[in-house]
């Protein structure tokens, strides 16, 4: 099930585009909230927050404008005791987010909206009672393994530019494993995963997650991209970034980075499994784990880029988990089923000691 909040709605290439009352296109880069029958709290607690007509037109209010309380309050004639209540099931539910800001008579909370969609899982529950273990492989953005930039480019740390900007040999320096923000017009990056925790259960799922945007001069909000994803040279997915998103500080960047460049991006999540590839729960290859052959070989390739004869090409800025909205580089995860482990340890324990065998010999 998937709940999208908007006036209008319109599906291009299964993306959502949010349309306002004034027929303004409001493009949406914000979380996916995903609920299921395991985390009960917080599908509580989303659901406490959507049974509110009140609450539901709150919402409505913060995807076109950001508000204080007293601004909320007085649209829709509430006392601020009673705005501020539903602020706070709001936040809690993290469907909006509050922000501390100066205003004329001390500070004052601003709230926007800071989610795009609901996702529930009705059966995840069925699907952890066969899951062992799921295996996380962090990955510093500035580890790739190989790269081809070319274009305007950069790569910086949390505390300063790495090497010379707009100079592909920068990607080289020594110390690229700080890298904390990339960008490159077009090219590619590779990464490495090592499988060897992968190797003694049946997988079941395998997932990449990062974030991303396009890469503009300064920042530009609608500025399109296509970045490839490829695992193990097979093109497994084209994501397309709406922009180069700016207009706010990033929640993690540092205080010298200009606010008039790159803030934020979108976050992805590349899932695949037995049944195909996944970006963000939307199918968009059938490649699946065994046509990839993801532990064949010592490593999985993983690669992000942008190809030169992109029908948008835009550039690319990869995030780490000090720059951007979210706390992470990028990130392979493993679901393994214990079903095989399970079966080995029955076998284990039907089988005969060694001692007996050897008596009955």
């Amino acid at each position: 099930m998937t709940i999208v909040l908007n006036d209008a709605m319109l599906y291009d290439n299964m993306a959502f585009i949010s349309i306002g009352k004034e027929g303004n296109v409001l493009r949406v880069n914000k979380k996916r909230i995903t609920l299921d029958l395991v985390d009960l709290e917080q599908t509580a607690l989303v659901g406490k927050a959507l049974s509110s007509e009140t609450r539901l037109e709150i919402l409505k209010y913060l995807i076109e404008n950001s508000a204080n309380i007293s601004e909320i309050a007085a649209k829709f004639g509430l006392p601020q005791s009673s705005a501020a209540l539903h602020v706070k099931v709001l936040e809690e539910a993290g469907m909006i987010s509050v922000t501390e800001k100066p205003g004329m008579r001390g500070s004052q909370k601003v709230c926007g909206i800071s989610f795009e969609d609901i996702y529930m899982d009705a059966f995840s529950h069925k699907m952890n009672s066969c899951v062992g273990k799921v295996v996380q492989l962090p990955m510093p953005i500035g580890n790739f393994f190989d790269c081809e930039i070319s274009g305007n480019c950069g790569i910086i740390s949390e505390k300063g530019y790495l090497g010379v900007e707009d100079q592909p040999s920068s990607f080289y320096c020594v110390n690229r494993n700080e890298a904390q923000l990339l960008w490159f017009e077009s090219g590619f990056l590779e990464y490495r995963f090592p499988t060897y925790l992968l190797k003694n259960g049946r997988i079941r799922e395998i997932s990449f997650s990062f974030e991303i945007c396009s890469e503009a001069p300064g920042y530009q909000n609608d500025w399109p991209s296509d970045i490839t994803v490829w695992v193990n040279g097979h093109e497994i997915d084209t994501i397309l970034c709406k922009g180069d998103f700016g207009g706010r500080k990033g929640r993690l960047n540092p205080e010298w980075w200009g606010d008039t460049l790159t803030q934020y991006g979108e976050y992805k999540i590349i899932r695949i499994n037995e049944f195909g590839t996944y970006e963000n729960d939307v199918k968009c290859s059938d490649d699946t784990l065994a046509s990839l052959k993801l532990t064949d070989a010592p490593y999985i390739r993983f690669r992000l880029g942008v190809k030169p004869d992109a029908e948008h090409m835009g550039g690319m800025n990869l995030f780490g988990e000090r720059f951007g909205d979210y706390a992470q580089g990028l990130i392979m995860s493993a679901t393994i089923d214990n079903q095989q482990e399970n079966g080995r340890k029955a076998e284990s324990a039907a089988e005969p000691a060694g001692e007996e065998r050897g008596g009955e010999g």
